[in-house]
């Protein structure tokens, strides 16, 4: 692995609602901090007034322990109801929900892509600051798996 590579990670879960439902939670990237617990807030950029392909937004993420930082992204995908994508800015990374109908609802599956690498600014902060690619790495696992989680509550127990 090169300095600027980073693994591209994925998770999954079986969410017993049908794949509409599921669709109106992740599309819209603004209700984001329900979600995951590291984005703080999304908003919209100015001349933006709706999510869709193209559209910008600003993220406030915190780890913790006085960690905050602000990324900008860019809608990269957005195909109701099977897919939205985001690549963020800074570091280059794409965050994406792909939706499939199952026999039980919908398979949801979260992917972090990074086919450029990572920027230099963003391999020094996660080095300087995140504990390293491994480290951080980890910690987007656990953060995607608890953003699955709250997803499945939210679509389930409405």
């Amino acid at each position: 692995m090169t300095r600027n590579e980073v693994p591209e990670l994925s998770a999954s879960i079986q969410i017993a609602a049908p794949v509409e439902e599921v669709w109106q939670l992740v599309s819209d990237v603004t209700r984001m901090p329900e979600w995951s617990p590291q984005v703080q807030s999304v908003r919209l950029r100015s001349g933006f007034d709706e999510v869709s392909l193209g559209a910008e937004f600003t993220n406030r993420n915190s780890l913790g322990g006085g960690l905050d930082w602000t990324t900008h992204a860019t809608i990269t995908a957005y195909d109701a109801p099977r897919e939205v994508a985001f690549r963020v800015e800074e570091n280059w990374v794409t965050w994406r929900f792909a939706l499939s109908p199952t026999d039980d609802g919908t398979l949801l599956v979260q992917h972090r892509e990074a086919p450029d690498g990572i920027s230099d600014l963003s391999q020094q902060l996660t080095d300087g600051f995140m504990g390293g690619t491994e480290q951080f790495s980890d910690t987007m696992r656990a953060g995607m798996a608890e953003t699955l989680e709250r997803i499945k509550s939210a679509a389930e127990f409405h």
